[in-house]
């Protein structure tokens, strides 16, 4: 359980836009916990327990074929919630959950999330307007995934993946980028260097650090700029 004063250090949008009496009812069944870089929140299929509002860091909702091919199809940071499935009555979550960046998150169980969000007060619209911020998220990056090529979707993804870190220093495997852009590795070393040729980033083992940011803006597909208008409409309204 959170004290009282805590409410004041709340970082995540939606917990910090509540009202003071509903994040007052929720502060009894809020769970401060630390998710850890490369941990497996949910798995494919899973049954959904708890949601988690992080408030710094980084989160990756995955899709996996069953040939094993994975891709990333979302990212929630500080302006989000995970296990969303659960105010519409379904408890099974339909991609995996994996942290990239460790977060601090503040916990809930299911149970509790749906009965304030049921009140129809706060809660519920503003996590009805997430809800679409993350769906255009969704649909916008599988037309990049489809239509655009490697180079313009690993500006767009780093740039997005900046937006929710704040640092130009990104630590980020090959593995990492592989798996989220759903490319081969060797696509992922080409283009890097291809980028890091051109003065936009600095690419090493393990870690990007992103140079030029405003020339990663022009040479990134419109992808980038409709994820980020949509969150700004939902971050600032």
């Amino acid at each position: 359980m959170l004290g009282a004063s805590r409410q004041l250090g709340i970082r995540n949008r939606i917990l910090d836009a509540l009202p003071h009496d509903e994040l007052a009812r929720l502060l009894p069944f809020l769970e401060e916990v630390e998710l850890r870089k490369n941990e497996i929140v949910y798995l494919t299929g899973d049954n959904i327990q708890h949601a988690y509002f992080p408030e710094n860091g980084l989160l990756s909702l995955l899709s996996t074929t069953e040939t094993g091919s994975t891709v990333e199809v979302a990212m929630v940071g500080s302006e989000g919630i995970v296990g969303l499935p659960v105010i519409l009555r379904n408890h099974r979550i339909p991609y995996e959950v994996t942290v990239q960046f460790t977060t601090k998150a503040l916990k809930i169980r299911a149970k509790e999330l749906r009965e304030e969000f049921d009140k129809g007060q706060a809660l519920h619209e503003l996590v009805l307007r997430y809800l679409n911020t993350l769906i255009a998220q969704i649909s916008q990056t599988a037309i990049c995934h489809r239509f655009h090529l490697r180079d313009q979707a690993l500006k767009r993804w780093l740039l997005t993946v900046q937006d929710r870190v704040n640092s130009n220093t990104l630590n980020l495997t090959q593995e990492i980028v592989s798996t989220a852009l759903g490319i081969p590795r060797t696509a992922v070393t080409k283009v890097a260097a291809t980028m890091q040729r051109d003065g936009l980033i600095r690419y090493s083992r393990g870690k990007i650090i992103i140079l030029d940011r405003a020339q990663l803006e022009a040479e990134s597909c419109e992808c980038y700029r409709i994820i980020r208008d949509e969150l700004r409409r939902f971050v600032e309204k």
